[in-house]
């Protein structure tokens, strides 16, 4: 009985060691696992690299649609001219057998001007906003997400919108006027006052609400989708994929153009109004929306110029978001932290 006692007290003071010895090891790999981890960014890290990623995001989408983006300016100002596609793409043309090829990016660098900061700050802010309303926690109501989308417009519009309407200027009248945007910021001081600068910031700012929301949570919600269906990782950086991330893009800014256009043909013609000799006629939302709407009728005076931003608007929408994301990404492993 004694040796019998002994001989299982010893199996068991065996069984203790190993099973300590197991955990130690097991100790051992998470601190080793945990040690290889990158490092987190910290919070200014991540506003850095945002404002890096949306910036150079921005600047490309707006070169690339830049000539179909000042034909549209030039028809949504135009109280006379119709507008059609084919007319637009002649609009076009003439400019280039007249100018140069060259002319069809003026005013680009006024809409670099804006569009740099202005995406900067777009997309390094719902990133922010995203984070104070909890967007990516479980139980977290969708409209969040809309919610960040919209104030991540608004803070945009509201810290550059002076460049938006310097570039609306000259992309409507001669190159030999506006030689740069000091002029043009001269020129409208001079003749309006400092508040002619935000001549139009009210039809802008309720156009991007409904734009920056639906957009922002179009393509979030849509590269969820494309995550989901696969089975994957939402924290994989190459999931949901590049053609994925382009499709969510395009259709984002498909409904999201849609959504606003009106306030942006009202935007338009409060910015340019003075400069085309309309004096004062443009000078309230309300206003501008009863006097188009009585001159040139729903389809051809609040929609005028649909059809081109049916076009060019999904195609930048989606080359800036889906660059955003890799440069952010890129950014992000460069220095040491990888995210979704």
């Amino acid at each position: 009985m004694g040796k019998s006692s002994d001989k299982h007290d010893g199996e068991a003071s065996d069984v203790t060691v190993k099973t300590d010895e197991v955990l130690h090891d097991k100790t051992e790999l998470i601190k080793h696992r945990d040690d290889e981890k990158p490092n987190e960014l910290s919070n200014s890290g991540k506003i850095l690299t945002s404002l890096a990623a949306g910036g150079i995001a921005g600047g490309i989408a707006k070169s690339v649609i830049a000539p179909l983006d000042r034909s549209k300016i030039f028809f949504q100002t135009n109280e006379t001219r119709n507008y059609r596609f084919r007319y637009a793409i002649r609009w076009l043309k003439h400019g280039y057998r007249t100018e140069g090829l060259l002319s069809l990016w003026r005013g680009n660098t006024a809409t670099l001007a804006r569009i740099v900061p202005y995406s900067a700050i777009n997309f390094m802010s719902f990133e922010q906003y995203k984070k104070l309303l909890k967007v990516e926690q479980a139980g977290t109501p969708g409209y969040h997400r809309f919610v960040a989308g919209s104030l991540a417009g608004s803070t945009g519009q509201l810290l550059t919108y002076p460049l938006d309407r310097a570039r609306a200027v000259m992309a409507v009248t001669p190159g030999k006027q506006y030689r740069n945007l000091a002029v043009v910021f001269c020129n409208i001081f001079k003749e309006e006052g400092f508040f002619g600068l935000y001549r139009g910031l009210t039809p802008t700012l309720l156009g991007v609400i409904p734009y920056a929301g639906t957009s922002f949570w179009t393509y979030e919600t849509l590269k969820a989708y494309a995550v989901r269906r696969k089975g994957g990782d939402a924290t994989h950086p190459m999931l949901p994929s590049p053609l994925e991330r382009l499709g969510a893009g395009a259709v984002a800014g498909l409904i999201g153009q849609t959504a606003s256009y009106p306030l942006d043909i009202v935007r338009r013609r409060m910015q340019t109004g003075l400069q085309l000799g309309k004096g004062n006629k443009y000078r309230t939302v309300w206003g501008t929306l009863l006097t188009v709407y009585r001159n040139e009728g729903i389809y051809r005076g609040w929609y005028k110029g649909l059809s081109m931003n049916l076009i060019k608007g999904p195609i930048a929408v989606s080359i800036a978001y889906t660059v955003n994301d890799y440069v952010r990404l890129a950014l992000h492993w460069f220095f040491g932290h990888q995210e979704r």
